[in-house]
């Protein structure tokens, strides 16, 4: 066979263990064709040499905004995309979200069609944001567009005035996804603690961008994931809670685990490598802790960072996604908007940060690859699951997305070998459109070398993006995999067979 690729002189990273070095992998047509010693290459065989290094899956980013309305300084899909690639990711699931006003979806994702087609340097497909989830929708719609648009997960708010849905329409929403075999996503904070909060710090005139972290303490985390956990659990649906960044909430996800219950759990690298120091902005400049503001916001104690690196460790998180969702800081209708009048009003200042790109490497820096195995913080392995395995089998891309087998999509990064590739992460090195990292300064132990979508090389460090916008196709998903529990157990204080009664 004559091979279109070949990488050689790698190590190869999967999910479940690190692969003896000397093994290439040959692609042929976009996909791994296999893994083997001294495959053949002909004159047409373009030769990928690793140099030694670890070669893993492309990313799967299953968390990330771009071309939103509700943040129209960020990302669209050309730089967000492109971002991605430089920085290692090749697949992202982004968000077609549905306004109060929407009665169909079928327009929502017309919509957002528009705005992705041929301006993708990735692969990429869509979650849908359901605000308005009417019973036809519900009904005919989303059995439709899992069949026919491969859209298998949708996204709920239980907080945002113009986003959350009460605790009854999250359930017709679990029960409907259970059957049709989608992924439930959720962002779990109390809106009625939030908001009370909110007003008492308005009233007393505690405005600066910090008081964002007071606004949304843990416990309006806490109670919430509990909550959503609770209805998951009644409904005996599949769950997947996004970007925690409590330690109590995360517990409870465990303890639900435990259980065997099908609980899933998304973090973000914000949450592992920021504190809310970062909000209270430069010492001239209070409101450039703006930059810092997303929800749940960045959390106080260095306790809490550990709490979640030990979840990263130990299994009790499934993905971890960048939930990129910026708007610039110095631009009409970015995080300005907080500052009215030179009056700071941190309720009115756009929420998210940017991270595509930082996503991997920040990650891979904790792994022995980069570290002394006595202080890395997971092994090659975990960071394959979080990165790019679990995300594709949890949102229905198994078989073609996530791993290093034969038959899928060859998509790989290969890293720098050894003592090689440290940067420390500068805004003017980034490839987003955003004017700010909140990761500035952070110093990284390795960077992708190459990012390989379908066997083509879209990211050369040496050269830079080096991948056509257009290069990029929509993926239509399957099922979602459960990864942690199951479903078809009794929820607590429930009888073995009590659903059939008022199902």
């Amino acid at each position: 066979m004559d091979f279109d690729l070949i990488v050689k002189n790698g190590i190869i990273v999967t999910a479940s263990e690190v692969l003896p070095e000397g093994l290439e992998i040959g692609v042929k047509d976009g996909k791994i064709s296999c893994i083997g010693i001294s495959l053949p290459s002909s004159a047409s065989t373009k030769i990928v040499d690793a140099e030694g290094a670890y070669i893993t899956p492309g990313g799967v980013d299953s968390h990330v905004h771009l071309a939103q309305k509700n943040a129209p300084t960020g990302d669209g899909w050309e730089t967000g995309s492109r971002s991605a690639v430089a920085g290692g990711t090749t697949t992202i699931i982004a968000f077609a979200s549905q306004q109060r006003e929407d009665t169909s979806l079928y327009p929502v994702l017309k919509d957002y069609h528009a705005k992705a087609k041929n301006q993708s340097y990735c692969d990429y497909g869509f979650h849908f944001i359901l605000t308005n989830p009417t019973q036809n929708i519900l009904d005919q719609e989303l059995p439709v567009l899992a069949k026919e648009e491969g859209i298998t997960s949708v996204k709920l708010y239980m907080t945002y005035e113009a986003m959350k849905l009460n605790d009854r329409e999250i359930l017709h929403i679990l029960f409907t996804c259970k059957a049709l075999g989608m992924t439930t996503m959720i962002h779990a904070e109390s809106h009625d603690m939030i908001s009370l909060i909110i007003e008492g710090l308005e009233r007393n005139k505690h405005t600066e961008p910090y008081f964002h972290a007071v606004a949304r303490p843990r416990i309006a985390e806490d109670e919430a994931s509990y909550r959503a956990i609770s209805l998951a659990e009644l409904a005996d649906a599949p769950m997947l809670i996004v970007h925690m960044s409590s330690e109590v909430a995360v517990q409870h996800v465990r303890d639900a685990q435990t259980r065997l219950l099908p609980i899933h759990a998304e973090t973000c690298p914000h949450y592992l490598f920021l504190l809310s120091e970062k909000i209270k902005g430069e010492p001239h400049d209070h409101f450039s802790g703006a930059k810092h503001v997303c929800s749940p916001p960045l959390r106080h104690d260095p306790k809490d960072l550990e709490g979640l690196w030990q979840s990263i460790a130990n299994g009790t998180f499934t993905t971890f996604s960048s939930d990129h969702a910026p708007s610039k800081y110095d631009a009409v209708g970015g995080k300005r908007l907080g500052l009215m009048d030179g009056i700071p009003r941190f309720s009115k200042i756009p929420n998210g940060l940017p991270g595509v790109e930082t996503r991997m490497p920040l990650l891979f820096s904790q792994t022995p690859a980069c570290l002394p195995v006595e202080k890395a913080r997971l092994s090659l392995p975990r960071f394959v699951q979080l990165t790019a395995t679990n995300p594709a089998k949890l949102y229905g891309l198994d078989g073609m997305k996530g791993s290093i087998a034969p038959g899928y999509d060859a998509d790989l990064v290969v890293w720098h070998s050894a003592g090689r590739g440290a940067r420390t992460i500068t805004q003017n090195l980034l490839h987003h459109d955003i004017d700010y990292t909140p990761f500035e300064g952070i110093h990284v132990g390795n960077w992708p070398r190459y990012t390989i979508i379908r066997g083509n090389i879209v990211w050369d460090q040496g050269e830079g993006v080096v991948g056509e916008m257009q290069y990029g196709q929509y993926l239509k998903r399957g099922r979602g995999q459960v990864l942690t529990g199951k479903t078809g157990g009794v929820a607590r204080g429930m009888l073995e067979g009590e659903r059939k009664y008022w199902l």
